[in-house]
């Protein structure tokens, strides 16, 4: 399989931008795909503070930056992507809007084209198989966000080919990413070990053993987590991180994954965390300098 030389992202979200952004920093030609046109204008506005970031840090040129931003380019028009080599699929955690998603994108690559999944916890087997090309489709899980962390999560399906899987290693290295290999089982390895830490702590509140502060604090100090797990789980999104607990409820049938009621309320109630101003903090009363994304 040839080297990869043009990049498509669907999904302009964090998730989405950020891995647009490491594509365009280490010299790919990178088509930024997302219906909603005011959500490409955002994402274009949060890469370029985010390359201003790394250059007055030192770790970018001032060169490299403006080079990285001529390689981008955003759209909301599918057929765009028939020149890409690597597609990544960066929507909503829901496999029923990937599965369409993934019927589409197959009917518009080229036939070389791999498709990847960003999911962290649906079944790539099961997004490959709406695909006439099983064997090309692959999971590449960033974590967030993605030009900070250095973790990328690949998942081959049952069918993922070794050629899809060593051009996927090969893009991930080239991104300076360290990898680590899993099986396709709901939730992967990092989702299915965060996440019912998460949802525990959520009890923890839900149940009055202790205030949220407490719960943060306990596990940042008594466990070296750089952000206690009620703070984590505001800046992934309360939505998503439920999302993630059915997914493993539903895959691995144990009643010990069941979603908090808690976090299903907060849902319910739409306090999904930091992106939309509250979750199980408020962030509304922050002053501008505290507002930003903490770094995991």
């Amino acid at each position: 399989m040839a080297e990869t030389k043009c990049l498509a992202v669907v999904g302009s979200g964090q998730m989405g931008s950020g891995i647009a952004q490491l594509g365009a920093m280490h010299g790919l030609h990178v088509w930024l795909l997302d219906t909603d046109p005011v959500a490409l204008s955002r994402a274009s506005k949060a890469i370029s503070s985010s390359l201003q970031r790394f250059v007055s840090k030192g770790q970018l040129s001032q060169a490299a930056s403006t080079d990285a931003l001529r390689r981008l380019q955003f759209t909301s028009n599918l057929e765009e992507l028939r020149s890409a080599d690597f597609i990544i699929e960066a929507i909503i955690e829901s496999e029923d809007v990937k599965k369409t998603l993934f019927l589409e994108l197959d009917k518009i690559a080229k036939s070389s084209a791999i498709l990847a999944s960003n999911t962290s916890s649906i079944s790539i087997t099961r997004l490959a198989s709406t695909t006439s090309r099983p064997r090309q489709v692959i999971g590449m899980h960033f974590m967030n966000p993605p030009p900070i962390m250095k973790l990328v999560e690949i998942v081959r399906g049952a069918d993922t080919s070794d050629e899809t899987f060593h051009a996927t290693k090969a893009l991930a290295e080239r991104f300076g990413k360290t990898l680590i290999c899993s099986q396709d089982y709901s939730g992967f390895i990092v989702n299915r070990i965060l996440m019912p830490m998460i949802n525990e702590a959520f009890f923890t509140l839900y149940t009055g053993v202790a205030t949220k502060e407490d719960i943060d604090t306990g596990m940042k100090l008594g466990t070296n987590h750089p952000m206690g797990p009620l703070e984590l789980a505001d800046f992934i999104g309360l939505d998503v991180c439920l999302s993630i607990m059915k997914v493993l409820n539903t895959g691995l049938g144990d009643s010990k994954y069941a979603p908090c009621p808690l976090l299903v309320q907060y849902v319910d109630a739409g306090r999904i965390g930091r992106k939309c101003g509250i979750g199980v903090y408020d962030y509304r009363r922050l002053p501008a300098s505290k507002k930003s994304s903490p770094r995991l």
